[in-house]
Order: C-alpha cells, then structure tokens, then sequence
C-alpha cells in the first residue's frame, strides 16, 4: 500500500513538473508573438509539437498546439494558427484520444476563428467529424455536428449551419435557426417550405424525435404563422399529419395523407422522393425497383442520407451516416 502511495505521488509530481515546463515554454512563446516574431514563434511551436510527440506527450503536444492557435488567432495570423489546429488534430489521431465533450467545444472553437473562406478551413472541419466519429463509420459526433451549427448560424450562413443541425439531435436549435433563415432570407409565403424540408430530411434519417421538436417549435415562434395546428398553410397541416402518423398510423393512413395534399406536396420536387423513403423506413413500403435512387434527386437523398444498410438497427433517436 506503501509503495503504491509513494509511486502515485511520484507520478503526480511527474505530471505537476511536465505541466510546469510546458506553461514555461508557453510564456516565452506567448513573448515571441507578442513581439511580432510570429514566423520564428511557428516554427518553434511546430519543433515542439514532434518532439513531443516523439516522447508520446500526446496530451502536452495537444494542449500547446491549441493555446498556440488561440494566440495566433488573436494577432490575425491565420496562416500559423490554422497549422497549429491541424496538428491540435494529429495529436488525437496519432494518441488515439477518447472523444470528449471538452475536446469537441474546443474543436469547434478553433473551426470558429478560421477564416470562412480559407480551404484550411474545410480540411479541419472533415478531418475534425472524421475523427470525432471515433471509428464508428458515422460521420461525424452529433455534438460537434451541432457546435458547428452554430458556429455557422453566427456568421448567417444559415445552408451549412442546416447541414450540420440536420446531423445533430438539436431540433430545437435547428428551429431558431430556421426562424432566422426564413425572416432573414426567405419571402412569406416560403415560411412552411422551410420548416417542411427540415422535417422531412429529419424524418428520412430516422431522427422522429428532432423532426417533431423542430416542427413545434417552429411554427410556435415563427412571426409569420398563426396559432395551430390547424394551420392556414396546408402544407404544415400535411407535415403535422405525417408526424402524427408516423407515430402510431397504417400504411393507408399515410398513403391517403399523400395523395389528399398532392397540391402542397407537387411544390418542391424532392418531397416525392423523401417520401417515398420515409414510406419505407416506417410503413413497411417497399423499395421502388431501382436499386437507388438516380439523377440529380437521387445524389441529394444519397448524400443526406446514406445506403440502405446505413439504417438498419438505427434507434430513431440517432442520425445515420452519410456515404
């Protein structure tokens, strides 16, 4: 017991030491960018990023790394601070880190600093999903799918922040942020489209819980629809229905639902097509003869929501994975 005592010790006063040197070496970076000497500050930060990681510092490396790029963002160095994020990225791939809230905040908060329009930043956001995903084959951990959701919603880029709402479990968010989309972007008399095409794509990724939070939550807080259900607009009537049915209907209940509001459903072509895989995930229809879906409809619904295989054992509450 002794001994076991004596050696935790031991490895605290390790660990307490390591810290301590790393904070040391972070204080004379910190001086070097201070100073303007960003180039040789970069380099010195990427010499001890490998060295490192040669020791199998792995939780060192990271955190340097990233209190780097936060300091490079800080003097508008995107070039060096975008590198540092990646190599933040290498250390949890290389040390097979275990996928932690803290450590998707803090991805999502460099993904945040970076330039919109940088190809930096799109190399970080697929390799940051991939990795979060921890070698599941999902794309992506809903947690961090949904961080940058809103990191995107703040910059008004409200077609990618929906992307990644629609691979999060946060219908509610998701609302908020088509409430915007549709106030900011959209004309009135597209408030139901909106909301419709978010529930119908929740829906074919098996997600009933999120395409019922989102649609309630929508039309209670849209400005531009009155106080339902019923509604004025037919199509959130048809859309209220369907959430209805696919909580406890037949297949002729929804076969009916279908062609009672063809006029609605004819607005957008790709409703059609949505529908046709829902009647599959939740009323037993089968597959249409083809083996998937073709033409230019076909790669959006094979793009949202992945192979056939993809969905079997899915618990509805969970978002499947894209190809």
């Amino acid at each position: 017991m002794a001994s076991m005592m004596a050696e935790q010790e031991g490895l605290k006063c390790n660990s307490a030491r390591n810290r301590g040197g790393v904070q040391r070496v972070e204080g004379k970076l910190r001086a070097s960018v201070e100073k303007g000497d960003y180039y040789e500050a970069h380099q010195m930060y990427r010499t001890l990023f490998f060295r490192y990681m040669s020791q199998a510092k792995y939780v060192e490396a990271r955190e340097l790394m990233y209190s780097g790029a936060l300091l490079f963002f800080s003097h508008n160095q995107q070039n060096s601070a975008a590198d540092l994020s990646m190599l933040v990225l290498e250390s949890l791939e290389k040390s097979k880190a275990e996928v932690t809230e803290d450590l998707l905040e803090n991805l999502a908060k460099l993904f945040s600093l970076m330039d919109p329009n940088s190809p930096e930043r799109v190399a970080f956001v697929s390799r940051a999903l991939k990795w979060s995903s921890g070698g599941s084959g999902k794309l992506g951990h809903p947690v961090l799918h949904q961080q940058l959701a809103i990191a995107l919603w703040k910059e008004q880029n409200y077609s990618e922040s929906r992307y990644h709402f629609l691979h999060s479990s946060d219908g509610e968010g998701c609302a908020n942020m088509l409430v915007e989309y549709s106030t900011v972007k959209g004309y009135r008399s597209e408030v139901d489209i909106f909301v419709a095409q978010a529930v119908l794509q929740f829906l074919c990724l098996k997600n009933k819980n999120s395409a019922s939070v989102v649609f309630t939550t929508y039309t209670q807080k849209h400005p531009s629809i009155e106080e339902g259900p019923p509604f004025v607009q037919p199509l959130l009537n048809f859309i209220w229905f369907l959430l209805l049915a696919v909580d406890g209907g037949t297949l002729t209940v929804f076969t009916v639902l279908c062609e009672q509001y063809q006029p609605s459903i004819k607005r957008d072509p790709m409703y059609n097509e949505y529908l046709d895989r829902i009647g599959q995930l939740f009323f037993g229809v089968p597959p249409k003869q083809t083996s998937s879906y073709g033409g230019i409809l076909g790669n959006i619904l094979n793009s949202l929501m992945g192979s056939e295989d993809d969905t079997e054992g899915q618990d509805d509450s969970s978002p499947i994975e894209l190809d």
